[in-house]
């Protein structure tokens, strides 16, 4: 009978390795791990700014945010009381709200406006010699007041994309780290 109880232990025991077998620990090499996450740090530390903020055009107040890179040189649209391009006064703001397209497929043109940044573009496609019926690569950036309406923001976004700036940014006032 002994024999019997040692073969059944076995035989139990043997059971328990082969449903215990899935459960292997694992082999966890941490040092890739480690040498990312130093490298991350490293050079989140050591990246310098990489512009300065535009000054910000007269009469806009901006949103502020906590998050974000400070801004590359550009040319700036401002939106307040005025509506400003590279600090030259185009339209109030309310004639801008108010116009109308006088284009019958692009509803949302500000005329005015569009005429003011096609003359821009133009000017900047003329300094470098580029082709007339391409994007310009020089970056517009939007300071529109924390007041506007998006629906104007909209329509001052599909103007300038339509009068050339492939690049259109908006601009905030950054209050904070980010931390």
């Amino acid at each position: 009978m002994a024999k019997q109880v040692s073969r059944a232990r076995m035989a139990r025991e043997s059971r328990r390795a082969q449903q215990f077998a899935k459960f292997k620990l694992a082999e966890l090499n941490l040092v890739p791990l480690v040498d990312t996450l130093v490298s991350i740090v490293f050079f989140a530390l050591t990246t310098a700014v990489v512009g300065e903020l535009a000054p910000v055009v007269a009469g806009v107040t901006l949103p502020e945010a906590r998050v974000g890179t400070n801004a590359l040189q550009q040319l700036t649209l401002g939106i307040g009381r005025q509506v400003t391009l590279a600090n030259e006064p185009v339209m109030s703001t309310m004639e801008a709200a108010q116009s109308q397209s006088n284009v019958p497929d692009q509803p949302l043109i500000i005329p005015p406006l569009y005429t003011a940044l096609r003359g821009k573009a133009d000017s900047i496609r003329a300094a470098a010699q580029g082709p007339t019926d391409q994007p310009v690569d020089v970056p517009l950036a939007i300071q529109g007041d924390k007041t506007m309406r998006y629906d104007l923001l909209s329509r001052v976004m599909q103007t300038a994309r339509l009068a050339g700036f492939k690049n259109i940014s908006l601009q905030v006032h950054r209050v904070g780290d980010g931390a």
